[in-house]
């Protein structure tokens, strides 16, 4: 009887500390929403996928140095109420990309605005 309440409590343990990791992914955890950065580039890869859409450029700084930064969106259900689709962007395309940066300073960016080359900016709200 003392066996089965150790381990019922460690599988209780486990499963809520598994549950804190799952929802800490989907938070802003890793940027620091205090702050906003925006860079110009071209798209070098463009992800419709789950969990979140990303979006790869390369973007040249000051000093003409290229830097591969990242991007994350919300999920593509949510992109699809506003509009888009796997084919909004393409390799090549230039765009600007602005949001809050990552709190290590990575070339890494949660996206809360993209403009496309013509000046259209598209709808990062999900449909909300």
């Amino acid at each position: 009887m003392n066996n089965a309440r150790v381990v019922s409590f460690a599988l209780i343990v486990l499963f809520l500390l598994g549950s804190t990791m799952a929802f800490a992914h989907h938070g802003t955890a890793n940027f620091d929403t205090t702050k906003s950065v925006t860079v110009k580039g071209s798209v070098t890869t463009f992800q419709f996928i789950n969990p979140h859409v990303t979006i790869a450029m390369d973007v040249k700084d000051d000093k003409g140095n290229v830097q591969n930064w990242q991007g994350a969106l919300t999920s593509p259900n949510h992109l699809m109420r506003s509009g888009w689709s796997k084919d909004t962007l393409k390799t090549g395309d230039v765009i600007t990309i602005s949001g809050f940066p990552a709190k290590t300073g990575a070339p890494e960016i949660w996206i809360q605005k993209v403009v496309l080359a013509s000046g259209e900016a598209l709808d990062t709200s999900g449909g909300n």
